[in-house]
């Protein structure tokens, strides 16, 4: 018996957006549907960081769930019909990335990256001009205490972008999220000032697979703050080479 040919994953066809798709049936509905040139919003997925589903804007609708589900973390099935971008999924879209925006203070014309910023440019793509929900203006802290880098709580989405590339590429775990829903936040070590852990590295990668202006480099202007993600493939096929 060929052992490679039970280990190769089943081939199934699906419909998305009345499209006929092939897949394996280890992909994600999300993975599955840029690989077919269609569009579903995220913020909190990257190519090369473990999907969780955060920021729910890349919800789907499929043929009788009457649940909206995740795309990045809901995997394909034989039949399975999916909608990507109906009415419905257009309002709680727009609805989800207004209680982004309100939960914190984003104020764009004096952010850093503004110009470069994910949350930005999917606020024109889903035609967010303005918030209809009450802002909360929490008070949030600035950590500069780090030589090279800085955290702003204030422009921090909880996408847990940073806190899973230093633990999967990295190594070394130096950020995680403290706190329970509009409270939350990241924290460094035992909840300490950035400039005083002694397992972060400095390597900057967390700072550059932030979609906002929440971790940037200190000293630097608007328009040097694109970020840089082209290392994660990268890295996450070496660690599958070697693993």
């Amino acid at each position: 018996m060929n052992m490679s040919t039970l280990a190769t994953p089943q081939v199934i066809t699906l419909q998305i957006d009345g499209q006929d798709v092939s897949a394996r049936a280890d992909e994600s509905i999300l993975d599955v549907a840029r690989e077919n040139g269609i569009d579903i919003p995220t913020m909190c997925h990257l190519d090369g960081l473990d999907p969780v589903g955060a920021c729910r804007l890349c919800l789907i609708e499929i043929e009788g769930t009457p649940k909206l589900l995740p795309a990045c973390m809901t995997y394909a099935e034989e039949g399975m019909r999916v909608l990507t971008d109906s009415p419905r999924l257009q309002k709680y879209r727009r609805t989800i990335l207004e209680l982004i925006f309100a939960e914190r203070n984003h104020v764009c014309s004096v952010c850093v990256s503004n110009g470069h910023c994910e949350l930005q440019n999917m606020a024109v793509k889903l035609g967010v001009s303005h918030v209809t929900v009450a802002y909360r203006y929490p008070k949030m802290e600035v950590d500069s205490s780090h030589d090279r880098f800085r955290l702003d709580h204030n422009r921090c989405i909880l996408c847990t972008r940073c806190v899973r590339v230093c633990d999967a590429v990295e190594g070394a775990h130096t950020k995680d999220v403290m706190g329970r829903g509009v409270l939350s936040a990241i924290i460094h070590d035992l909840n300490e000032p950035w400039g005083d852990s002694d397992t972060c590295t400095s390597c900057g990668k967390c700072v550059h697979v932030c979609p906002t202006g929440a971790l940037v480099e200190k000293g630097t202007a608007s328009s040097e703050m694109a970020k840089r993600t082209q290392f994660l493939p990268y890295l996450t096929r070496m660690r599958e080479h070697h693993s």
